[in-house]
């Protein structure tokens, strides 16, 4: 990740970061999430960019975007390009790299998922890279016995046996010991931080792992900033948003981050399927998570098995769509999901010159849809981008890619490993 913060980045951070540099105080009236979405969108419908409220017509601009925001609150904003520019030495002596939504780079799982609960930034250090691969949220309380730190790091090395990315949130406890399970087993591991980037990344355990891209640290707050209750909890979204699945190793009942994260994703989120640890005892949380619609971890023993608890295979879990501007070229989450929802309806005739007239079953009719979708791509993309774009696991792309193409209907390319559409390269 490049170091170079580009101009939307910049002006996104002068408009919501606090920029907390050495001996400097904390800024405030910062634009909360709500004001950035809206000032954001009426950039979009003028087919403007935050960077532009930097530039030479900025005056302009800011009237215009007066009515979400007063015009002397955004001139004083965008008045702390000094500041800014103090923070942004401050992280790259820290190996610290920032993106911003309006970035390429901004991690993709974040953006389709979260949508505009995504944070404006995300500050990180490490291979952002590891970000995209999924794998499992391994996730629990800070105060544990020492036998399930023991049980959540034999967790972390069966997950880097499976090739499997152990994304948690970096804290105390159950966090910890996954990550360490992974890391010590030559895995990878993402940390959600919710404070402290800044020594996370100075931190001596780090430094190897990171250099080797084996470890990723990220947050959505400053790199400086304290700990605090509320960042804890917001930041639970991100972790389940970045894995294919979740593990609760140990939680309270109806109290504290860890069940205040699970339900959410539980009731709400519905991003990936949430396990409870079935091995030992269980106790009142993570009972209470089993009623409302937990599973119980299958407790793998082997890689094989680890992968195919994490791939999630019959769990009918699909992404939240993004806004129309933000969609896939083929616009593949709609129909998807709209594929996924059929498979609960009994069988239909699927229209198609191959199979007029026949039932077939709702697996088939999913992968029709699944072909015509893919037929539309017009650009070559991984297996990883086709699953993130359909909302799927890995391993189910990559089931649906290896049949499309044995039957002609994808091409495969190599150095990197992408699939494209036959029927465009031949259109």
């Amino acid at each position: 990740m490049s170091s170079e913060l580009s101009p939307n980045t910049q002006a996104i951070l002068l408009l919501t970061a606090p920029l907390i540099t050495r001996g400097g105080e904390t800024s405030r009236d910062l634009l909360s999430l709500g004001e950035y979405n809206r000032l954001a969108r009426i950039l979009r419908d003028n087919q403007r960019q935050p960077a532009d409220l930097v530039g030479p017509d900025r005056r302009d601009l800011i009237k215009m975007c007066q009515a979400v925001v007063a015009g002397p609150r955004l001139e004083q904003l965008l008045g702390r390009g000094f500041l800014l520019s103090q923070a942004v030495e401050q992280w790259r002596s820290r190996a610290i790299w920032v993106v911003s939504r309006a970035d390429s780079g901004y991690p993709r799982r974040l953006k389709t998922r979260l949508r505009e609960d995504a944070p404006p930034v995300v500050y990180g250090c490490g291979a952002s890279g590891v970000l995209d691969t999924g794998g499992l949220a391994v996730v629990g309380s800070r105060h544990v016995d020492e036998a399930l730190i023991q049980y959540t790091e034999r967790v972390g090395r069966l997950a880097a046996q499976a090739r499997c990315t152990v994304v948690s949130g970096g804290a105390r406890g159950i966090d910890q010991a996954g990550m360490r399970g992974a890391l010590e087993s030559g895995g990878r591991a993402v940390g959600v931080l919710a404070d402290s980037l800044e020594r996370a990344a100075l931190s001596r355990d780090h430094r190897d792992v990171l250099m080797d891209g084996k470890l990723v640290l990220i947050s959505p707050y400053d790199p400086a900033a304290g700990f605090n209750v509320g960042h804890a909890m917001q930041r639970n979204k991100l972790i389940y948003a970045l894995a294919d699945a979740a593990l609760v190793v140990s939680s309270d009942f109806q109290n504290g981050g860890t069940w205040a994260g699970a339900v959410e994703q539980l009731q709400k989120l519905r991003f990936v399927p949430v396990y409870v640890r079935a091995a030992g005892e269980s106790g009142n949380g993570l009972e209470g998570l089993v009623r409302l619609g937990a599973e119980h971890w299958p407790e793998p023993d082997a890689p094989e098995s680890f992968e195919r608890a994490v791939s999630a295979e019959g769990h009918n879990l699909v992404a939240r769509s993004v806004p129309e501007q933000e969609r896939f070229s083929f616009g593949a989450r709609e129909e998807a999901h709209a594929a996924y929802q059929s498979q609960h309806d009994k069988p239909v005739v699927v229209d198609s010159s191959a199979t007029e007239g026949a039932i077939v079953t709702p697996a088939e009719e999913l992968f029709a849809k699944v072909r015509d979708l893919l037929d539309r791509m017009d650009t070559a993309r991984t297996n990883a981008e086709i699953a993130i774009d359909l909302g799927i696991t890995k391993t189910q792309a990559k089931g649906w890619l290896e049949r499309l193409v044995k039957e002609g209907a994808l091409q495969r390319l190599s150095k990197p490993i992408r699939y494209r559409s036959v029927k465009r390269v031949n259109a």
